[in-house]
């Protein structure tokens, strides 16, 4: 277990609502919901803290939390605005590392293990850059210190909102025992139930478990459980993350079954997602077609070219290949989407255009 690093995880408190009480000052103090239309199948996207007091919370269903708290106050995004306070904010990071690893326009790890710090201490460093984000933003962050990234993460959000937490190494497998599993990373609803099942409810009842058995009931996330309980996180913080796929997906006003809708809403998705390539200079391998019904179960259909796919066109080429098999007289569809993968900068790589285009760090001496 490498004791040395320090790696902090900074967490804006209620980000997007926080943008909006920041920006509109009669909403400080109110229920705000950033998210789609209650009234339209839209989903919550974000909400004040004051928000949270009725049990809200992010990716529910706009219309159970207008349920929850009538009197919330509903905001569409506005992506533009909280992208451009999060260049701030990843500003401030990089003044302090380069090691800096966004996770999202809210949220970054910063591997501060050769970095000057205020007294030798990587909280007194955590604190002051929280401090800085106020300073510019008027806004909130949340901080957790530790010496591997799956700590540090955990406990960025024990003392939310506008705390800082730290879980020295001598401190760590205490800490970790008495996690409970649904804290741990990857492990979602699903999971959780599965781990129930086995008698495991905490990081200690994890680690009775051998490598084998967890591999065997987990796959390749058992190998993750089994050194995470036993706090061993080797991940590094990646300064630069090449984007390994995108897409767009929508959910319907009303379900459909009719197949001319669901083959126009497909080729508007795969014009746009064909745009971003174009403008991104980037080609996709794969497509996926995402089709999900009423009744909430999904279906997916992919096909894999030989050459990079390039543009709108190339892309809704590919379209009735995916769908080739998909049958269209059955229940009523509520979600469209397309996501493609396998991406490759097509600027910055070897492969050449087919023509035509075919039919198918030391040791650091900080204090804690």
């Amino acid at each position: 277990m490498d004791c040395s690093r320090k790696i902090i995880h900074i967490d804006m408190d209620a980000f997007f609502a926080s943008v909006e009480q920041h920006d509109s000052p009669a909403l400080l103090g109110k229920p705000v919901i950033v998210g789609g239309d209650p009234t339209r199948r839209g989903v919550v996207a974000a909400c004040s803290y004051e928000a949270r007091k009725f049990g809200i919370h992010s990716a529910m269903a706009s219309s159970k939390a207008k349920r929850l708290c009538p009197h919330a106050i509903f905001i569409r995004p506005r992506m533009h605005r909280y992208k451009e306070i999060s260049r701030i904010i990843m500003d401030i990071f990089k003044q302090y590392t380069v090691e800096v690893e966004p996770l999202s326009v809210d949220e970054a790890f910063l591997d501060v293990t050769s970095c000057p710090a205020p007294s030798g201490s990587a909280t007194l460093l955590a604190r002051q850059i929280c401090t800085e984000i106020h300073a510019k933003t008027q806004l909130t962050a949340s901080a957790g210190i530790s010496y591997n990234k799956f700590l540090a993460k955990v406990a960025s959000d024990l003392n939310k909102p506008n705390g800082i937490a730290t879980i020295p190494p001598d401190q760590a497998i205490a800490f970790i025992n008495t996690l409970p599993v649904q804290k741990f990373y990857g492990v979602g609803k699903v999971t959780r139930e599965k781990m129930n099942k086995m008698g495991i409810y905490t990081g200690k009842d994890l680690s009775r478990y051998s490598l084998e058995s967890l591999v065997n009931h987990f796959g390749k996330a058992g190998n993750f459980f089994y050194n995470i309980c036993r706090g061993e996180d080797t991940r590094p913080v990646i300064n630069h993350r090449t984007r390994k796929s995108f897409g767009k997906e929508t959910t319907l006003l009303e379900d459909t079954s009719s197949t001319r809708e669901i083959k126009d809403i497909l080729q508007r998705i795969a014009t746009e997602l064909g745009d971003i390539l174009s403008r991104s200079r980037l080609g996709a391998y794969t497509v996926t077609v995402k089709i999900r019904y009423n009744d909430f179960s999904t279906i997916t259909r992919s096909t894999t070219s030989q050459h990079p796919l390039r543009n709108s066109e190339q892309l809704l080429q590919t379209i009735p290949t995916v769908l080739a098999h998909y049958d269209f007289s059955g229940k009523p569809v509520r979600l469209i989407g397309i996501s493609v993968c396998k991406l490759i900068d097509l600027y910055n790589s070897p492969w050449q255009p087919p023509l035509p285009f075919p039919e198918s760090k030391n040791i650091s001496t900080w204090q804690w």
